[in-house]
């Protein structure tokens, strides 16, 4: 790397600002430097989602949640020995420095060990009927309507695949010949497929039930009518060093009341507030189970996975949400089929 001031970022920035400098730099972190440009610290992905869980808003600054003492590679340092501290300390980027504290490289860990297959499976659920999109639906599966130049499902395919995860197992019902026909095994995708026969609908975890080979490791489920950019190592690092039974993706959404809104108590007005806005985490359709899960689900009965998720919640388990701010867009509809034709080909090119 030759140019580093896109990774750079100010201690009075905001977590909006370093939202932005993670994902322009292209890494999981962004480098916190002082007035002259001296690295004091770091901040990660995960840091701002952590900080956006315990109620931190994009507009606050990043001052309290990035990470003041990092491991900071000196130039002279061997690619041999940064590796060995990364993996040691569980880092997937180390800044490298100069004898007075400026960032000269970054080495991506990733990248440095060569991209490794994940044994973590992949479980798209592509078996709705997708009568919003009728007359499109009537007679292609949702999954296999193109946006871009290839059908909505391969594009998820190919995105897991990019990361190193390649064992994929495609829930089917609705014109499941089709979705086989188009697929057959993944080899031309350069991923392995398998498929789940759904005979009735079974929803989004009750499929999982008839899975015949149970996963060993914590396995991706995710609706096949969704187009994201989100980073699913990341995610799954969150999962595993969270220790994490569950983890729901999530989505922020904000509405506003297009009226003041009056609170009253015994008819007596209390307050007036004046087209509020409400901010709210909403399911994004994307999810990580730990293999222990499944006993919870019934066999061959429709069950959901919010069903599941407050199964879980009443067994008290560790359960957890993983907030998104990647592309996200979940094809339902006429105008979001639209919007992602629209915007397809500035997000996935």
């Amino acid at each position: 790397m030759s140019n580093f001031n896109h990774f750079l970022l100010d201690e009075q920035a905001t977590i909006k600002q370093a939202f932005e400098t993670i994902d322009k730099g292209a890494l999981k972190i962004a480098i916190v430097v002082n007035q002259n440009k001296q690295v004091i610290g770091t901040i990660s992905d995960g840091d701002i989602r952590r900080a956006l869980l315990k109620n931190y808003t994009l507009d606050d600054s990043i001052e309290n949640i990035y990470f003041k003492t990092p491991f900071l590679a000196n130039q002279n340092d061997s690619k041999q020995h940064i590796i060995k501290e990364a993996i040691s300390r569980q880092l997937y980027q180390v800044p490298v420095v100069d004898k007075n504290n400026y960032l000269i490289d970054i080495v991506d860990i990733a990248k440095a060990l060569k991209t490794r297959k994940r044994k973590n499976k992949v479980i798209l659920m592509a078996g709705g009927l997708g009568t919003r999109l009728h007359p499109l639906t009537l007679d292609t599966p949702k999954p296999l309507l193109k946006v871009g130049d290839k059908p909505i499902l391969q594009t998820i395919i190919e995105k897991f695949a990019s990361s190193g995860f390649e064992d994929i197992i495609l829930s089917v019902n609705y014109k499941a010949n089709m979705i086989k026909e188009y697929f057959k095994d993944g080899k031309e995708l350069g991923v392995n497929i398998s498929y789940i026969q759904e005979e009735k609908r079974l929803g989004t975890a009750g499929a999982l039930s008839l899975l015949e080979d149970i996963p060993k490791e914590p396995f991706f489920v995710m609706n096949a009518d969704l187009l994201t950019n989100i980073d699913f190592e990341n995610f799954l690092d969150f999962h595993m060093i969270q220790k994490s039974l569950a983890t729901m993706a999530v989505r922020d959404q904000e509405y506003q009341i297009p009226y003041g809104v009056v609170t009253t108590q015994d008819s007596k007005i209390l307050s007036i507030e004046e087209k509020p806005t409400y901010k709210y985490f909403v399911n994004a359709g994307i999810y990580l189970l730990s293999p222990e899960v499944l006993k919870y689900i019934p066999k061959d009965t429709f069950f959901d996975m919010p069903t599941l998720f407050d199964t879980l919640i009443k067994e008290q388990k560790n359960i957890l949400s993983f907030p998104i701010h990647e592309y996200w867009l979940d094809i339902g509809r006429m105008e979001e089929l639209q919007k992602a034709q629209n915007e397809y080909f500035g997000v996935f090119l």
